[in-house]
């Protein structure tokens, strides 16, 4: 939360001098996991759902899991290509890496917009036992932010958080998650 704590300080960013002093008590009361429930039950209560997007997009969850190397290789090789393109291929190499958690990736491109189905069992297995506490909303908007890391790496472009729904019985492959990001031009 260290990370997140100095992205939110970022003046780009419009969080207030008193609303930045409840998270910096946070960071200085706590440690370990309570901290990090703490700090997202916080984002919850006092940040609005636009504000986290945009935190999440600077800092999302599983970023820089080892696989940048070939997300970025994977975009040079496919830098001139239309993006409809570049998604297939993404989804036919790198995605089948992920296709246990990633149920589909649907590109609009008249609503200029990419649709993730999302699954992570082992998201939701963290708070069944016990490890998060915070609302599920917040842990799923870190987990968006991560795809969307992935994407623009591997893509080679712009993208912003325009949604997340969460399935109210909790997250698994037959109830998975929806993620809908932008495309910026």
């Amino acid at each position: 939360m260290k990370t997140m704590l100095s992205t939110m300080k970022k003046r780009k960013n419009g969080i207030s001098e008193d609303i930045l002093s409840i998270f910096e008590h946070i960071f200085k009361t706590y440690s370990g996991k309570e901290c990090d429930n703490k700090f997202r039950e916080a984002m919850d209560e006092y940040l609005t759902k636009e504000q986290r997007f945009r935190l999440w997009e600077q800092n999302g969850g599983c970023k820089g899991t080892g696989h940048d190397k070939e997300r970025k290789a994977f975009a040079l090789k496919h830098a001139d290509k239309p993006l409809a393109e570049k998604l297939e291929s993404y989804i036919n190499t790198i995605g089948k890496d992920l296709s246990e958690k990633t149920r589909s990736i649907i590109l609009s491109e008249e609503s200029k917009t990419i649709t993730v189905i999302f699954a992570c069992d082992e998201c939701y297995r963290h708070t069944l036992k016990g490890n998060l506490t915070a609302p599920l909303n917040i842990y799923y908007e870190a987990c968006a932010g991560g795809r969307l890391y992935n994407l623009q790496t591997a893509l080679g472009i712009k993208l912003r958080i325009k949604g997340v729904d969460i399935p109210s019985l909790g997250v698994s492959k037959e109830s998975p998650c929806v993620f809908i990001y932008d495309i910026v031009e």
